[in-house]
């Protein structure tokens, strides 16, 4: 149910959200997940929004699948990132050792924490080995619906007690930020890079 409001937010709202990130500059987060990989590896951006990520991975030579579980907003990054951005919910990866990387940016932090573990078991899953993901978290304790969206927020302590239940994950980075959006820098982030370990 919750999962329904926070699509019918994106699909009402695509327009707006697209203009508000697309042109974010997010180069810093960016590289600093590339550089755990090679040019020509593989990569999900999962929760895609906009496309601006899926764009900058494919101008910089990585091969990328792009999903969102918004139908209006796979619409308007298929048109930005020029490639087919298929409408998919997370619970719906069922990939195997298909990935190099998994980019989940500001996307799975819409899953309530039972779903989420479910989630983050899958995305290891569609990870080759020793793969890695990038994801973000408002920071915070806050569970619950907010600006017509379910958020899960974390703080580090808390992500590092969740991801200890999750096997298969270990945490090779973590580093809080400001919101990079105009006017929203006083906003803090949680952002996540996870290796898959052996499970």
């Amino acid at each position: 149910m919750q999962e329904n409001k926070t699509l019918e937010y994106y699909n009402k709202n695509a327009e707006s959200f697209v203009e508000g990130t697309v042109a974010v500059d997010f180069e810093q987060t960016q590289l600093r997940f590339i550089s755990k990989l090679k040019v020509g590896d593989y990569i999900l951006d999962f929760g895609c929004g906009s496309g601006r990520d899926t764009k900058y991975f494919l101008e910089k030579g990585f091969k990328v699948d792009a999903v969102d579980g918004s139908e209006e907003l796979c619409k308007k990054a298929s048109k930005i990132t020029g490639i087919e951005v298929r409408q998919m919910l997370f619970q719906e990866l069922n990939e195997v050792s298909k990935y190099n990387g998994i980019w989940a940016c500001s996307s799975i932090l819409h899953l309530p924490k039972s779903e989420l573990k479910v989630v983050l078991r899958k995305m290891l899953i569609a990870l080759k080995d020793h793969g890695v993901i990038y994801t973000s978290f408002k920071y915070g304790d806050f569970e619950g619906m907010r600006n017509g969206r379910h958020f899960t927020d974390f703080t580090l302590e808390a992500l590092q007690e969740f991801i200890k239940e999750i096997s298969g994950a270990a945490i090779e980075g973590s580093w809080i930020t400001g919101d990079v959006r105009p006017g929203r820098g006083e906003e803090k982030w949680l952002n996540l890079l996870l290796r898959k370990t052996n499970f």
